[in-house]
Formats: C-alpha cells, structure tokens, sequence
C-alpha cells in the first residue's frame, strides 16, 4: 500500500490542470496522461491513481477524471486489470531515455518523394518583423483597413448556410467578375469571368500551371536572373529550368530558342521583370509570341506589380496582344493589399479552363469563400482603385528619394536600373564585391537587402543588390542608403 501511494505521488505530480484555461478539465487530463507516456515518463505497467484519488489530488470533480480515464482506456494508453486498478497500457513499449520521442534517434529506411527532395529546405527568415528595403511588402500602414474591417463585419453578420459550403473550384463567381472587369479595363486583359480563376497568391498560380501544362523531364525557359520560386517549383516538378538571359528590352527570345527550342513553356514578368526591372519591349514581346505558337508553347506571364508606374501609364498586358490563346495571365493581390491575405487570380484559356479546374479541385478543392467575398466587396465600392490611385503618389515619392539619396551617396560605385515601376530597383555593384555576404551583414543591422546574384540558377555576371521601397518610410531612406555605404566599405 505504501508502494501505491508512493507510485501515486509520482504520477500526480506530473499531472496538472489549470482552470483559467478554456480547455475542458477532462480534456487536460487526458493530455497530460497522453504527453507522459509517449514522452516515457510514464512507462507500460505503471499503476495510475484511482480516479477518486487523483480528483482529491487536483482539487477537481471525479466526473472529468473519469471522462479522461475513460478516453485514455479507449485509446489503448491506460488498460485496467479487475482488483488490482489501472496501469500504463503493457502494449506500449517502454522507451530508453527519458527525453521526448521527437529528440531520440529513428530507426528503419524513411522514404520520402523525389518531389519532396527536389525542394530546398524552408529557411526561416533572418528577421521576423519588418525593415527598410524589404522587397515584396506594400506599405501596409498606409492600407486602408478601417475600410476593410467594415466590409468583414458587414459580411460576418450578414453569412448565409451557402457561405458555409464548398464553392466553385474557380472561386466565387461576384469576384471573378470584378476581376475580370479591372482586369479589362486597366491591363488590357481579354477575359471573361469563366477564364479566372482565384488562388492562394501568385505561387499557387505558377505551381498550378506547372501541373497542368509540363511534364516531368520536360525543360522550360526562365528569365536570367530571375523569381528564385520559380526555379524551385519547376526543380520540384521535375521541369529542367532553362536560364535565358535578360537585357534592357527584357527575355531575349533568340538565345532562349538557342537554347531549348523543346521547351514546353516560357516563364516571364514582362512589365515589371524582377529582379532588374526593365519592360520588356514590344518587340520583343511579339517575338515572344511567334516563336510559343511555332514552338507550341505556352507563356506564364507574371504580372505581380503592374499597377505601379511612375513615369507612364501602365504597360499592357502581354496576354492582351496574344491571338492564339497561348498565355496563361497571374496576378496578385498581394502587393497592392497586403500579403497575408492570399488571393491571387489565373486567366485560363478558354479550352484550358477545365483541366486546370480538375487540378485546383485535386489540390485543394478550391480557395476560402469570406475573403473572397470581401474582396468582391472592396473592389465594387471603388475602396481598391482609391487605394491605389492613393499609394501611387506615396511610392512615387519614396522611388524619387531613393534614387536620389543612392546617387548622391554611392555616386559612380553603383548602377540603378528598373526604378521606372513597381516597389523595388536594382543596385548593380562592382564585379568583385560578395553581395550576399552583404545582405547576411546588412540582416544583422535590421535591414533588408536582396542579393542580386541569388536570382541566377548558373553564375551570375552581375552582383548587386535589390532594394524594396514600398514598405520603406521616408525617414528610413536616408540612414539606410548610409548604412548600405558602410557595408560597401
């Protein structure tokens, strides 16, 4: 009997619950009864106190107890043997060491896919929070969210039982037709609402393409430099990624054909091309054209941040010169709203449509139905071109001073190239310098630098740095040029 208390104490000591938690009390039990055997604190044919016992002990009723026990029992952890009480399950083998599982060494072969290894390791970012010359971050305290709040709340009190069903694989009809309104309007897109397709940002968009329109072992043209995403979703598909070089009237069609005239698609951001900035010129873009309908190609055109231009009207589209159906269009709207929102949109050609909507239903049966529409919402009373119309001005300002403060700095050291539109430009720097070893440097200093040369899948001829200003404050642009000069010394 003194063994048995003795045992008892053991067992409650490890075994707490905390009443100011919304967790049930039953539910804390079982967990930490749970925690403790598969961490081999507790180990198989260990006695466990009587559940009046253990409720004296935690000060609780006896019925939560006997939930837990009872949950515990059911789920082969605890087994209880007639006169003698309730043990820790004698099937549960006892584990060496008294560490958590996770932490001990495993055993056996561990296979995984060729896709999973194909996909570089996730690297957290070097800093979690926001920094001057971020590439990619709009100015999100400039959002008009007061705004948006309004149009959630208005939609949370007014949600119908269909809201809370499946959708369209495609997304919500409201928002596809307001898309492919703007889209018309402003980008000179040929669309209707059947064509678009609503998606988790631009990445699933460019990741869905890659299903539906290439084959493992297949090759594809990539801008050179260009969106590291794209080289790895092409790597994990098994899609041999073919850098094409990029020159001041942007993807030069005649060394990509040299290169891979097999290719089965092209991957291109005509208006804004990133890292370098430059648009790509007409005629080259009809080259493109000729040579995807010669090739039997298709385009990917990526158009993450058309609606910022400072010194002309926004380009237009390169799907709205294409004749033959051959350019499936991305757009987000993440570098206009904000990027945790995570819609973006594809316009399918038309004979296209329903492959790629058996593809998005394999995936993930199809996109979230309240942001969409609040986003429909926000687009039809006229809140997403005011706030554009309104951060126009801003970036402007903030691309000005950049330009200015860079040149007035650094001086003839530095090259600045793709300033003409969107919210980040290139920074060429002397041949020798080791950009990313700057960035590395420039992180431990809360600023955020892009490193020109890892935008090149081969090697990369020209070092330098890519400087985001649409999340950059006024009062950052200065000191922060200053802070990238020191690290250039």
């Amino acid at each position: 009997m003194t063994t048995q208390a003795t045992q008892f104490r053991g067992v409650t000591s490890l075994i707490t619950v905390d009443r100011r938690l919304s967790k049930p009390l039953y539910q804390q039990i079982y967990e930490a009864f749970r925690r403790r055997v598969l961490h081999g604190e507790l180990r198989a044919g260990q006695i466990v106190p009587s559940t009046r016992e253990l409720a004296r002990e935690l000060r609780v009723s006896r019925l939560p107890v006997l939930d837990a026990y009872s949950q515990l029992l059911a789920e082969g952890y605890f087994e209880s043997r007639v006169g003698a009480g309730t043990f820790i399950a004698s099937a549960i083998a006892a584990r060496e060491g008294g560490g958590p599982a996770e932490s001990r060494p495993l055993h056996g072969t561990r296979r995984i896919s060729t896709l999973a290894a194909n996909v570089p390791p996730y690297e957290k970012p070097a800093l979690a929070t926001l920094g001057p010359f971020q590439v990619g971050q709009p100015d999100l305290h400039s959002f008009p969210i007061e705004a948006w709040s309004k149009l959630m709340a208005r939609y949370s009190r007014a949600i119908r039982v269909k809201g809370l069903q499946y959708g369209d694989p495609k997304g919500l009809i409201e928002l596809r037709e307001a898309i492919a309104h703007y889209l018309r309007t402003s980008r000179a897109v040929h669309c209707e609402a059947a064509q678009i397709m609503i998606v988790s940002g631009s990445q699933q968009a460019l990741d869905l393409s890659t299903r539906v329109l290439i084959d493992a072992g297949s090759s594809a043209w990539v801008e050179e430099p260009g969106y590291w995403l794209v080289h790895q979703v092409l790597k994990a598909a098994g899609v041999r990624a073919v850098p094409v070089p990029v020159d001041a009237e942007g993807l030069n069609v005649r060394k990509g054909a040299r290169r891979s005239r097999k290719a089965r698609a092209v991957f291109v951001t005509p208006s804004h091309q990133y890292p370098l900035g430059v648009t790509m010129s007409a005629a080259r873009r009809l080259e493109l054209l000729d040579w995807t309908q010669r090739a039997g190609a298709w385009v990917i055109e990526d158009d993450y941040d058309s609606e910022y231009r400072y010194d002309s009207m926004p380009i237009a589209s390169l799907q709205g010169l294409d004749t033959n159906a051959r350019v499936i269009y991305i757009g987000t709207f993440s570098k206009v709203m904000f990027p945790s929102l995570r819609l973006g949109y594809v316009v399918i050609p038309p004979d296209l449509v329903e492959r790629f909507t058996a593809m998005r239903r394999l995936m993930d049966l199809g996109p979230a139905h309240t942001t969409q529409a609040v986003m429909a919402d926000f687009i039809r009373e006229g809140h997403f071109s005011r706030h554009i119309r309104r951060m126009r001005p801003i970036y402007a300002n903030r691309r000005r001073m950049l330009v200015s403060e860079l040149a007035q700095v650094l001086g003839d050291a530095a090259t600045i190239t793709g300033d003409e539109a969107g919210m980040h430009l290139a920074l060429f720097l002397p041949g020798d310098v080791d950009d990313q070893a700057i960035a590395a440097r420039a992180a431990q200093q809360s600023l955020h630098l892009s490193a020109l040369s890892a935008s090149y899948i081969g090697h990369a001829p020209r070092r330098g740095l890519v400087l985001g200003f649409g999340n950059t404050r006024e009062s950052q642009i200065a000191p922060g040029v200053r802070q990238i000069e020191a690290l250039l010394r």
